[in-house]
């Protein structure tokens, strides 16, 4: 097989999409220069503002036992730091890859020639009008348009089956237990960093006595729905990393 026809490795496709465009170069650029102030401004309320941007991702070296603060000698301190920032270099490109695929996605979409491409079914456009077609609310068509790659795919149904664990778990902790504890750290580290909002939403201290009740509940809503927000911009990556295999490298 010649060299220009072999399908390019996930690595390679990931790196095309993470660079490919304006906004997913935005977003490097954003998330440099939060390493920036993290050097710059130690003890400025913008320090760990790289987190957030390569959120959820980068929470997970908050539960693993190998990383900054990991004491021993130089040699095992030094490997815990390099994989932090492997690590963390890893998850920003890996946002930088989804907002690439959701950008290249909507310019194909408004490309002239991807009508083309579509299935022609009961309910595609060239049949609207026709006695064929479908009486359907165009915004119903939206929606399982916008929510499709939340759920058509392994990759975003795997994470979604986390996020609906960590909920389960706060929300029997937050009900049952007597004393919850962090339980709501695992939900807000897997649908972050929309999660954050939730949380300062559902804050108890925004609520009466009579209402708090009512902060687990919002909290939980808020974090499905962050959840379900990152389930379909995975989905949107993985249609596109799927596309990409299938057609040949030029």
């Amino acid at each position: 097989m010649p060299n220009g026809s072999r399908p390019r490795s996930l690595p390679h496709r990931l790196l095309v999409l993470a660079t490919g465009n304006w906004l997913a170069r935005s977003y490097l650029a954003v998330f440099a220069l939060s390493l920036l102030v993290m050097f710059l401004f130690p003890e400025s309320g913008f320090a760990m503002s790289f987190l957030l941007l390569t959120a959820p991702l980068s929470f997970m070296t908050m539960v693993l036992p190998f990383g900054p603060g990991t004491e021993g000698g130089w040699a095992v301190e030094a490997g815990a730091i390099g994989f932090w920032a492997v690590w963390l270099l890893l998850c920003a490109f890996v946002n930088a890859a989804v907002l690439g695929a959701l950008l290249t996605r909507s310019a194909k979409a408004a490309s002239p020639g991807s009508r083309e491409l579509l299935p022609r079914g009961p309910d595609s456009p060239e049949r609207e009008g026709t006695d064929e077609a479908r009486p359907a609310s165009p915004r119903s068509h939206r929606t399982r348009a916008l929510l499709a790659p939340a759920v058509d795919n392994w990759l975003a149904r795997g994470y979604l089956a986390v996020v609906a664990v960590s909920l389960g778990f706060f929300l029997v902790a937050a009900h049952l237990l007597p004393d919850p504890g962090f339980a709501g750290i695992w939900p807000i580290m897997t649908t972050a960093p929309l999660s954050i909002v939730a949380l300062l939403v559902a804050s108890p201290a925004e609520w009466a006595s009579s209402l708090a009740w009512l902060s687990p509940l919002l909290f939980s809503a808020g974090a499905a729905l962050s959840g379900l927000f990152n389930a379909v911009l995975l989905g949107r990556l993985a249609r596109t990393l799927r596309a990409r295999e299938a057609r040949p490298a030029a």
